[in-house]
């Protein structure tokens, strides 16, 4: 199938397609006589996995050792276990990292009056310059 068609039945862009074989990521695809990328079904299951794996917040490099341990048929589960809770742990920090960010836009929303005056505390918090290092 054509990479219009591998597109539709993995739910990942052609563009995007075109991208994880120019990284490496997935191998490329076989050409046409026409030249034309021709896509098996085993490609599309690979795409597959890939947008999954975006889905669940990898990131390219980390979907590169998942193929590799999804590849590796002799792989022991323990290592694509512990390779998950990593990423688990990580996202549970950006989680925290994102409900301080709502606390803080909360309380900020909080204080501003939201009137027609000039005044507001979101501005004068985003515009202070006491906490951030100096630029060298």
């Amino acid at each position: 199938m054509k990479i219009g068609e591998a597109a539709r039945y993995s739910g990942i862009s052609a563009k995007m397609i075109r991208y994880y074989e120019t990284t490496g990521l997935i191998g490329p695809a076989e050409r046409s006589g026409s030249n034309y990328r021709d896509y098996s079904d085993k490609d599309v299951h690979e795409l597959r996995f890939v947008r999954r794996a975006r889905d669940l917040g990898f990131s390219v490099a980390e979907i590169g050792e998942l193929l590799d341990l999804w590849r590796d048929r002799g792989r022991r589960s323990s290592e694509v276990k512990r390779f998950v809770r990593d990423h688990t742990t990580r996202l549970r920090g950006k989680i925290d990292q994102l409900e301080a960010m709502v606390v803080t836009l909360q309380s900020l929303a909080g204080q501003c009056a939201g009137d027609e005056r000039p005044d507001c505390p979101i501005i004068e918090e985003l515009a202070r310059t006491g906490d951030t290092p100096r630029a060298r």
